[in-house]
């Protein structure tokens, strides 16, 4: 009898597809969770308009389009769930820990999803008995 492995869920964080776009340091790990056949990954609705909007203010509208364009192409799983219970949840984490908005919004899907949250902002860190973290080499 073959043993199947179990499919693992990870949600990426903006700043985790930036390091994979930009190849900073930690894209080797990136690299390595996107070989593995196995992995499902997420991101949030809200993630292509923080990409589109970091790399437009941090680079140019040309290199925005393009990281979105990527983004898109990738094929993550893109989760569009804005219920009340998602609000109430993500709006739980904001007032109780010193995330963004969008990073309370993040940290809601990962927790919802059961997932391993891949990320490189050391926000991130207050949250480590919430939720699974694989935290990238901050910079």
């Amino acid at each position: 009898m073959t043993r199947r492995k179990k499919i693992k869920t990870y949600v990426l964080d903006t700043s985790a597809i930036l390091t994979f776009f930009k190849k900073e340091s930690g894209v080797n790990i990136l690299d390595k969770l996107f070989e593995n056949q196995e992995n499902h990954f997420v991101i949030s609705f809200l993630t292509p308009y923080e990409i589109y909007y970091t790399a437009f203010r941090d680079f140019s509208k040309r290199i925005a389009d393009q990281f979105l364009r990527s983004t898109i192409q990738f094929g993550f799983e893109i989760d569009y769930e804005n219920d009340i219970n998602e609000i109430v949840s993500s709006g739980l984490i904001k007032g109780s820990f010193p995330l963004s908005a969008v990073d309370a919004w993040i940290a809601s899907l990962a927790i919802r999803r059961n997932a391993i949250l891949v990320h490189k902002d050391p926000e991130f860190e207050a949250l480590k008995d919430q939720i699974d973290l694989l935290s990238l080499p901050y910079k």
